[in-house]
């Protein structure tokens, strides 16, 4: 397995008692990290998208639980594990679409109705399991989606999928930084509107890790499939269907679309926590619309603005466009609802 040296870019940092998070609003042009040391704070962390990317926000409201133990644990010998229970909760509603956020949240519920000798050590080291586990998963996805990558001139990757989404070298990210490090490979990145993950953080990540990456606009991308300068889009995930339906960023399915038009190859690169298989395909898949101010320039933020946003924050890309689905255990080629079955 190829060696990565240590990433510049870290999106969470556990120190025991505290969960430093870095602000990727504010990136690339400042560099600050907030301190949590409640439940509540990192609540406001993953739903302000202080913290975003689906494995990083299961990572981060793992350690939330962990500081919700540390709070209550020592305050109310009696209902601690009432009082946790609630903030786990309230973390289940902080964000809709990513289902690793549930995922984390269901272990540590898991955990926290078993006889606990030390109830603040063994929660945080299952927060901690959990963060370790990802950065596992993220190498092993990164070796084997590279293997796929052998011989592509060129790839497209879309918002961000890398060490700042993720607790390792990322889902999507991690198979380009895994390709890039074997031979010469071209990478192109979408702007990624209308929050800009791959303008403001994937190119400025990849720069960390000295890896040189071309930006585009999102509108631009059917032209490039056309130029013949790239083999495959690789892509992360938020939440996969048992038939290998996936929901990811905005503009996603989009990009799905041309590839099938191009003859372009599609993966798809998660760890199989982002699989839920309560859900038969995706139209079942809750797609988080956030307020249209995020959206909409200063002029029509006023009352009575006749201008109004349509701001959804997801779509769903259909299993028969995806050419190949990543995961820890294995890869999935044109998902079904049977070859999904072979990752349980």
């Amino acid at each position: 397995m190829t060696q990565h040296k240590q990433l510049a870019v870290q999106a969470l940092q556990w120190t025991g008692d505290t969960l430093r998070v870095l602000d990727q609003r504010q990136l690339p042009h400042t560099i600050a990290y907030d301190d949590y040391h409640d439940a509540a704070g990192v609540f406001q962390a993953i739903a302000s998208m202080r913290v975003r990317g689906a494995p990083a926000i299961g990572i981060a409201a793992a350690y939330g639980v962990a500081l919700s133990a540390r709070l209550h644990v020592a305050a109310n010998p009696d209902g601690w594990r009432q009082a946790v229970s609630d903030d786990i909760d309230r973390l289940a509603q902080s964000r809709p679409t990513a289902v690793n956020l549930f995922w984390a949240l269901e272990r540590m519920k898991n955990l926290l109705s078993q006889p606990l000798l030390n109830p603040v050590t063994e929660i945080a080291a299952c927060a901690e399991q959990i963060h370790a586990d990802d950065i596992t998963a993220n190498q092993l996805m990164g070796e084997v989606g590279a293997d796929l990558l052998r011989g592509a001139k060129g790839v497209l990757t879309h918002c961000n999928t890398g060490a700042l989404a993720t607790g390792g070298i990322g889902t999507a990210l991690g198979v380009i930084r895994s390709a890039y490090r074997r031979g010469p490979l071209k990478v192109f990145a979408g702007e990624t509107r209308p929050w800009l993950q791959g303008a403001r953080l994937t190119v400025w990540e990849l720069a960390q890790d000295g890896i040189a990456t071309t930006l585009i606009a999102d509108s631009a991308a059917a032209w490039l499939m056309r130029s013949g300068a790239i083999d495959w889009v690789v892509v992360g995930a938020d939440r996969i269907a048992a038939n290998g339906d996936t929901a990811n960023k905005i503009g996603t399915y989009s990009l799905a679309v041309l590839a099938k038009q191009h003859g372009v190859n599609f993966m798809v690169v998660a760890p199989t926590s982002t699989i839920d298989w309560s859900i038969a395909n995706g139209q079942h898949i809750a797609i988080e619309e956030r307020d249209p101010n995020e959206l909409l320039p200063a002029p029509y933020l006023e009352a009575g603005s006749l201008v109004g946003a349509w701001n959804p924050v997801f779509d769903m890309t259909p299993a028969a466009l995806i050419s190949a689905l990543v995961t820890e255990r294995g890869v999935v080629f044109n998902p079904t609802e049977q070859s999904m079955g072979d990752l349980q």
